[in-house]
């Protein structure tokens, strides 16, 4: 099994990329963990596993049977939201996975498993990178626009150029045009996928 691991800044894409890529390749999903609200459109299991703070506190504690590969916590203005790898059922697969992260959990995923990660890494031009994420949060109910500012500017520290190298990451598709994107996504998947 392979990992295909999907990152990059908030409003980069790489959501939607990751449920086409999803329905192209013929791999399992995994879905992380999260306290932080729901947001209008998402659902359970699909998105993220929701679940309470107090219940994601018993994973950290490791009084759950299944065991925490990795958690952050981010401050935010509406107080901590912590986002959690957890080795569930999920990784019980001889099936190749994909799973949406941030760099900070790709290389702890890294020193986690053995496996191969495939590390897909989605970049967009700042300012057009915020056009979308202020469009985004207009179709909420209720917009969050200090979060917005507040995930932006973190995304400039946690994806700056040195953590970049650290991780090792060194291909960087462009999301300008989705479907040109995608396809150059596809080939490097199909690409590695073929290496076993």
């Amino acid at each position: 099994m392979k990992i295909i691991y999907i990152m990059g800044k908030s409003s980069s894409g790489k959501d939607t990329i990751y449920q086409k890529l999803k329905e192209k390749l013929d791999v399992n999903t995994y879905i992380m963990y999260t306290t932080r609200p729901i947001r209008e459109g998402e659902k359970e299991g699909i998105n993220y596993h929701y679940v309470s703070n107090e219940k994601m506190q018993q994973y950290i504690e490791g009084k759950e049977k299944d065991k925490i590969i990795e958690y952050r916590t981010y401050q935010t203005v509406y107080g901590p939201w912590i986002y959690a790898t957890i080795a569930d059922e999920q990784f019980k697969t001889n099936k190749d996975l994909i799973m949406l992260g941030t760099l900070e959990s790709y290389e702890k995923m890294k020193k986690y498993f053995e496996k191969e990660l495939i590390p897909i890494y989605i970049e967009v031009e700042d300012g057009l990178r915020l056009e979308r994420a202020i469009k985004r949060e207009k179709e909420q109910k209720e917009a969050k626009y200090t979060e917005l500012c507040r995930r932006f500017l973190a995304d400039s520290k946690d994806f700056s150029e040195e953590n970049l190298k650290k991780a090792g990451i060194k291909k960087r598709f462009q999301n300008i045009d989705l479907n040109t994107c995608l396809n150059e996504i596809l080939r490097e998947i199909k690409l590695r996928l073929n290496k076993k």
